[in-house]
């Protein structure tokens, strides 16, 4: 048996899931899991579900053609259909900060990502005896003002070489160029305090913390050109107080970008985010 996943959104209208279902049953597949949402103020629909079919991939290419036809157009939607056994290429991009990278390979060595990861890229040598140890393929590709678009060129042929399907930017401290995130439209994936925009810059638990803050955070987003403003995936928050440092601050949100970030990836996998007018249905 063939598992599969279904993504879909279009205009909300009755009929939609027994159609789909239906439609299922009726090309001899079997529906083992399905999810769906209403936004009743966009009235937009959205919906996941996972079927089984004992086909191969030749008859599985026929049914989303015939879906298309039957289905899809009948109620304008846009759905995406996965193979939910194959493991998507991930591509890390690293700069010189390591606990996202040793907490990613770490989930990975373990099983609990469900990917593969062909090629770790950094502007910076620092990181390699990490992906030396983890026996991961490092490419250290140099980044300056007068270089950027010889190091971006050279950074999406290397995707293309190891026909890479997302990228997770593990504290990647280089701003991408519209040029390169346009070819991965909702498949790069950042990482970042929640402090934006209130405490930016290099420094930025050193502000919060002259500040007095009571609240950190992380957030995970997809990648688009308007800086840090993309759809949000997952964020997580700790309190603090007047007896934590500037350490306790650095050290809480590292512990919440290694685990917001890695929350991010498993949805990414797992089929789970439908992303619609900059924002994410996240489903269960």
């Amino acid at each position: 048996m063939k598992k599969t996943t279904l993504l879909i959104n279009c205009p909300d209208k009755k009929g939609i899931i027994a159609t789909v279902t239906n439609f299922i049953v009726a090309k001899k597949g079997n529906t083992i899991y399905i999810e769906q949402h209403v936004d009743h103020e966009l009235k937009e629909f959205f919906m996941r579900l996972e079927c089984e079919f004992d086909q191969d991939e030749e008859k599985l290419a026929l049914f989303k053609d015939s879906f298309n036809k039957h289905v899809a157009k009948d109620y304008h939607m846009h759905w995406e259909m996965y193979n939910a056994e194959k493991k998507p290429k991930m591509a890390l991009f690293v700069s010189k900060y390591d606990h996202c990278l040793y907490d990613i390979l770490g989930r990975h060595a373990s099983g609990e990502l469900k990917v593969k990861i062909p090629i770790i890229i950094s502007n910076h040598e620092d990181l390699k005896p990490i992906a030396d140890a983890f026996k991961i393929p490092f490419k250290y590709i140099p980044v300056t003002k007068t270089t950027k678009i010889q190091a971006e060129t050279q950074q999406l042929d290397l995707l293309k070489e190891y026909k890479i399907d997302f990228i997770i930017l593990a504290r990647y401290m280089q701003i991408l160029s519209s040029n390169f995130v346009d070819q991965f439209p909702h498949k790069i994936i950042n990482i970042h305090h929640s402090f934006l925009p209130a405490f930016p810059g290099a420094k930025p638990y050193h502000s919060a913390y002259e500040r007095g803050v009571k609240i950190i955070g992380a957030t995970s987003h997809y990648v688009t050109s308007d800086l840090d403003e993309g759809p949000i995936i997952e964020q997580e928050v700790v309190r603090v107080s007047h007896v934590h440092n500037v350490h306790d601050f650095i050290l809480k949100g590292r512990d919440l970008e290694k685990i917001v970030l890695s929350r991010a990836i498993k949805h990414h996998i797992e089929r789970k985010v439908l992303v619609y007018n900059n924002k994410t249905v996240i489903f269960s």
